[in-house]
């Protein structure tokens, strides 16, 4: 049992960053941009979290600052791409490229740094309860937050004007211009949301889930909450339970050989990619449902007058 529940809770720590990226990449896909730069976003928001953290003592100032990096990243997307009409994709595979250049000098001086962990929960006389209590009730903020916001967002599409406003412009941003609507203005506040979100997931790696700096440390992680948005069909509650799947996937290779599984760890290593790409040659079998969710004018330039 209790490797059980240490399996759970390992689950639950590798999702998070999955969580809150790929919900922010949800937001700005149903806008109807498509932003492949979330790499880039979330390793400088973990460098900067990091380094912020360090150098105050204060999670909190470290998370913020790590969203906000997250958002100047994508504010430079947005401008690229939403004013300057630069082409989405290219745009954002330079951000990555950018992004992993800057963290690395930005993160050089802080090798090696130690850092406290985000504190975890500890509510009295539930917190120790078998399984639920470790799982539920003992987790660090970042992990609620994670929840709460996918499900915020859910209402927020689904249920508000301003989320049907957002959603009709990923589907036809020429007739909610026509109808008076500020497409770019808006598209551009969703590409601030989901860096910010981006940021916060990288943090979370960097503050809460190893509380260390190392180049490199998203290991794919963002090309993975692309992936998981895609594998939702753009519907947060799913885009919950995929990240928790593929966060069952990433913990896998800690676990496996423990158990006496002779598999090279090489394969282990590889096997949440490995999961990613068989999930999206499943999920492309099935175009028609692909095409009745993607937003219509997913990765398209608007180019009319603002």
């Amino acid at each position: 049992m209790n490797e059980f529940t240490a399996i759970l809770v390992s689950m639950v720590l590798s999702a998070t960053p999955l969580l809150l990226a790929a919900t922010g990449e949800l937001v700005t896909e149903k806008s109807g941009v498509l932003n492949l730069g979330v790499e880039g976003m979330m390793i400088v928001g973990a460098v900067i979290g990091f380094a912020v953290t360090a150098t105050s003592d204060d999670h909190a100032l470290g998370l913020t600052c790590a969203a906000l990096a997250g958002a100047a990243m994508a504010a430079l997307f947005g401008f690229l791409t939403l004013f300057l009409l630069a082409n989405q994709v290219a745009t954002g595979l330079a951000l990555t490229i950018f992004g992993i250049g800057l963290s690395a000098l930005i993160g050089k001086s802080y090798v090696g740094t130690p850092l406290v962990r985000l504190k975890q929960l500890d509510i009295p006389g539930v917190s120790d309860l078998p399984l639920i209590g470790p799982l539920l009730f003992s987790q660090d903020v970042l992990v609620y937050l994670s929840v709460i916001i996918a499900i915020v967002v859910m209402l927020f599409l689904n249920r508000t004007r301003p989320g049907l406003i957002l959603r009709s412009i990923g589907e036809n941003p020429d007739a909610a211009h026509a109808l008076g609507y500020p497409v770019r203005r808006i598209r551009f506040f969703a590409v601030l949301f989901g860096g910010a979100m981006s940021g916060l997931g990288g943090a979370y790696l960097s503050v809460a889930y190893t509380p260390l700096w190392s180049e490199g440390m998203t290991a794919g992680r963002g090309w993975i909450s692309l992936a998981l948005v895609v594998f939702s069909t753009w519907k947060p509650l799913r885009l919950i339970l995929g990240a928790y799947l593929f966060g069952f996937f990433s913990i896998a290779q800690l676990h496996a050989q423990g158990f006496g599984v002779r598999v090279p760890p090489e394969f282990l290593s590889m096997l949440p990619y490995l999961a990613t790409i068989l999930v999206l040659v499943l999920i492309s079998r099935d175009a028609k449902r692909i095409r009745l969710n993607a937003p219509a004018s997913l990765g398209k330039a608007f180019r009319s007058a603002a």
